[in-house]
């Protein structure tokens, strides 16, 4: 099977969707090791920063050696977008949405951070109306994003976390996911003209040097030590990255935003159980409501979507 006709096909977007998720749920979990391997405190933004700048830049390095090895013939010519474009999408996807994100998470903790995070779908369908006015918010893609946000407060209330604030922490989250949320759309965008490996490695590696600028004046570029088991942590994270974008932002390259945009609730879901299994964290009985709810919102969706489609063939059919 083309990789076109595997990401298109509905076996294939919910196999890939929820290996995409899974990898970006496990990331929480890993930060959290490697942060505790290296003594990075919440206070130290700083060192925060530029462990995601080594992450992000070998994330792309991976990629777009992998892209060099194994695709770059099947994809004929090199095509790529002008630097401004790169530059654009690096600024965005990569290193607004993880400079925001680490920040904020050190301020907010718990079902608002969660919730906030799952807004990325959100802003990734408002964001898509900006390109394509045929992709429209319709009531049965709102009803499955209201599920996903109810899957993801059940997650939050089995952790026991019931705080009800806003402040700078959950302010900068909500950036995080506006840019994540637009950096995807523009993504798909992008992967018309420029193989989605290569294009996601270049963006991802610039992101990531850019994480390391505003950092490195501050830290040095080597703060803390670094052993063979924070270097497998690191690897990790940079590989979950790597595959997870570089999945996700096939997966939109092929299909309608608001189509797969649901799949991002599972992000949360997958944190929770893998905090559990990593961390040693309590497991509650929630999370099987969660993932319910948030399954339920998938299936709405999807349906809305098929529905829409065998309505134009209809229509195109019945057309003298």
């Amino acid at each position: 099977m083309k990789a076109e006709n595997w990401f298109r096909h509905p076996a294939g977007i919910v196999i890939s969707s929820a290996v995409a998720t899974l990898l970006w749920g496990s990331a929480m979990p890993v930060i959290k090791k490697g942060y505790a391997a290296l003594d990075i405190e919440a206070a130290h933004v700083s060192e925060q920063w530029l462990f995601a700048g080594y992450r992000f830049t070998l994330a792309g390095l991976l990629l777009i050696l992998f892209h060099y090895l194994f695709q770059r013939k099947k994809s004929g010519a090199a095509h790529r977008i002008k630097k401004g474009r790169l530059g654009r999408l690096a600024l965005i996807q990569t290193f607004l949405q993880y400079l925001l994100l680490y920040v904020g998470l050190s301020y907010s903790t718990g079902i608002q951070g969660s919730i906030i995070v799952g807004s990325t779908s959100l802003f990734q369908m408002l964001a898509v109306r900006m390109f394509d006015s045929s992709e429209r918010l319709t009531l049965m893609k709102l009803s499955g994003l209201f599920l996903g946000f109810a899957g993801i407060a059940a997650a939050g209330i089995g952790n026991g976390n019931m705080e009800i604030s806003f402040g700078w922490g959950e302010l900068l989250l909500l950036g995080s996911a506006m840019f994540g949320g637009v950096g995807n759309v523009l993504a798909r965008q992008e992967s018309r003209n420029e193989p989605v490996l290569s294009l996601t490695g270049r963006q991802m590696m610039l992101g990531g040097i850019m994480l390391l600028a505003v950092s490195v004046p501050v830290t040095g570029l080597a703060p803390f030590p670094m052993d063979g088991t924070t270097f497998l942590y690191l690897f990790y994270l940079a590989l979950l990255s790597a595959a997870g974008f570089g999945l996700w932002n096939t997966i939109m390259k092929y299909n309608e935003v608001g189509r797969v945009s649901m799949y991002l609730f599972l992000i949360p879901v997958f944190g929770v159980i893998l905090s559990s299994l990593i961390l040693g964290e309590q497991l509650s009985g929630w999370i099987a409501v969660s993932l319910s709810l948030v399954v339920s919102g998938i299936i709405i969706v999807n349906r809305s979507v098929s529905d829409k489609r065998l309505k134009g063939l209809k229509t195109t059919n019945n057309t003298p």
